[in-house]
């Protein structure tokens, strides 16, 4: 069969170039007509009238030619004007019919207003996969709306880059939000003009775009008409612990990242699911807490990218947090049994569980005070107001030393349990590792003389294996060179933020307090020196993990044992 490929608009465009081209060529043979068919005799002899007859004679017959060339010339061009119009007319054609029964496929019959569900993924994901968006879809998505949205799942490309977090050459927060919220924007609207409601599925960064994208649907930040519904996972934006509204309008240009606020909480009907301890979602309230700070991050690495891997029961477990005031958003809190900072104690053999539990119960009450509360790792004032970072808990000093006692005892007994549970395994002699390295048992390979090998093929080989080494030596040498270079440019970023938006942020919380105390409260002169340092703390421990990133980064490229964080 043959097949033929077109472009109907090239078609159109070259068919009115050749009307103009032959246009021209009708103009200038008009122009040269008189000149060349009454040609004048040089003299009144009869050669020169025989010469001037025949170039007249020659003229008329290359003017006919030329005339009956332009009317092939026009002819030409209007057919192919014609075809080109009905090329387009037939494509148009086919592209309705095409496009009608395309959305008849995608978009079955079902009573009343079809759903859809547009799934992003967080940091480092921007196109999520069929098997994450069926497993979120699952999990978050149908509790609320029903089996019928599963039907109407789809991926949405956001860039979801996070520098230094998800590599060194990728978009800066700021950058990369900024585009995913254009992108979220577009997507929203063409299914609302298609007649479709809207749910929205955002994790981590992604929860960040649809926050940005809820003041952007709805800027008078009221209840909306719009049928835009989101579900939302490690929110950063969390209004009471989320990492970005604890420091709300600090901004770190050196590294492209702004902490935005909180999301909004009565623009459209959401619900958002926080793991206890997640860093991002459930960062302490009062960042003085150094051990509730270091836990926090701990739980950027061991909590906050769980939500993917976690069970429906381990879902039904969450606490639904209180609020405050008019709100169209739950708030769902599911709790995480152990300290994310002790994760690392567990990973030894034999005696790190039982260590790890002696020691949790009272480090629970101590990074629990981080929160506001010993007996719980998350603020427990109305989730739906927007709460910046403060100095101190109002906690009472004896119920701490109760609960420390009570959870010694507590811990004595888990350990206790734990060793009686497990037991001490044999004694039995571990199996020592070789003690040659590769390049010596390459080595040795090659200059064992095998049956029957000549002198030669001994040198032969040996030399050869020392060239293998050269190889792979250079090569491990450069690569681990390149990594450690790599490190210089985000950790001069993140020791410019420390050192130049770190103190002005200070400036100004220390002249907040000033301005406290002037205005007739005493307690801003303890603000003005407690908040600065509390602050400190709090972004002393998140910009010292983002380093640690960067160089577990470069160590995971020479050794490829390390898996990145990702907000």
């Amino acid at each position: 069969m043959t097949h033929l490929v077109t472009e109907p608009q090239i078609v159109v465009v070259a068919a009115v170039d050749i009307q103009r081209i032959g246009s021209a060529i009708s103009e200038v043979n008009a122009a040269a007509a008189n000149s060349t068919t009454d040609l004048v005799a040089a003299a009144a002899d009869e050669v020169s009238i025989a010469t001037a007859r025949l170039f007249g004679t020659y003229a008329q017959e290359r003017h006919a030619i030329v005339e009956q060339a332009a009317g092939f010339h026009d002819q030409f061009g209007r057919a192919l004007a014609a075809a080109g119009t009905a090329y387009v007319e037939t494509d148009g054609a086919n592209a309705a019919a095409v496009s009608g029964a395309i959305s008849a496929l995608a978009t079955p019959a079902a009573p009343g207003p079809n759903y859809v569900t547009l799934v992003l993924g967080g940091s480092g994901n921007p196109i999520p996969p069929t098997f994450y968006v069926n497993t979120m879809v699952d999990k978050y998505v149908t509790p609320v709306f029903g089996n019928f949205v599963a039907r109407y799942a789809q991926s949405l490309f956001t860039p979801e880059g996070l520098y230094p977090d998800t590599g060194l050459k990728v978009l800066p927060l700021d950058q990369s939000v900024s585009q995913g919220v254009a992108i979220l924007d577009q997507a929203i609207k063409q299914q609302l003009n298609a007649g479709n409601n809207v749910a929205v599925f955002g994790l981590s960064q992604s929860a960040i775009i649809s926050s940005l994208e809820m003041q952007r649907l709805d800027p008078a930040g009221t209840p909306s008409s719009l049928p835009v519904s989101f579900v939302l996972t490690g929110d950063p934006l969390n209004p009471n612990g989320g990492l970005w509204e604890r420091f709300a309008g600090l901004s770190f240009p050196s590294l492209g990242l702004t902490f935005y606020g909180a999301t909004p909480a009565n623009d459209f009907p959401t619900k958002i699911y926080t793991l206890e301890y997640d860093g991002a979602a459930d960062f302490p309230r009062y960042p003085i807490d150094l051990l509730a700070d270091l836990n926090a991050m701990a739980g950027l690495y061991y909590v906050h990218g769980n939500y993917l891997d976690l069970t429906p029961t381990q879902i039904a477990t969450a606490v639904t947090l209180p609020t405050q005031g008019p709100t169209q958003t739950t708030y769902y809190m599911i709790p995480t049994q152990n300290l994310p900072i002790l994760e690392p104690l567990r990973a030894v053999p034999v005696v790190g569980n039982p260590l790890a539990d002696l020691l949790q119960p009272d480090m629970k009450v101590l990074v629990n005070l981080g929160y506001g509360d010993p007996a719980y790792g998350y603020s427990t004032s109305p989730a739906n107001v927007p709460t910046p970072f403060g100095l101190f808990p109002q906690v009472n000093p004896l119920t701490v030393l109760t609960d420390l006692a009570a959870g010694t005892q507590q811990g004595i007994g888990a350990a206790l349990s734990d060793i009686s549970a497990t037991g001490f395994p044999p004694l039995s002699g571990p199996s020592l590792p070789s003690v040659s390295s590769g390049l010596a048992q390459t080595l040795l390979a090659s200059v064992a003389e095998p049956t029957g090998a000549s002198p030669v093929v001994q040198i032969d080989g040996f030399i050869g294996a020392l060239q293998s080494a050269n190889t792979k030596v250079t090569g491990a040498v450069s690569s681990a060179l390149a990594s450690a270079y790599g490190t210089l440019l985000p950790t001069a970023d993140i020791a410019n933020a420390f050192l130049t938006t770190v103190p002005s942020y200070d400036l100004n919380l220390f002249l907040d307090g000033i301005s406290q105390a002037l205005n007739g409260n005493p307690v801003g002169l303890v603000n003005a020196i407690g908040y600065p340092i509390a602050a400190d703390t709090g972004l002393a421990t998140f910009l010292g993990g983002l380093e640690l990133i960067v160089v577990l980064t470069a160590a995971q490229s020479i050794t490829g044992d390390f898996t990145s964080l990702s907000l």
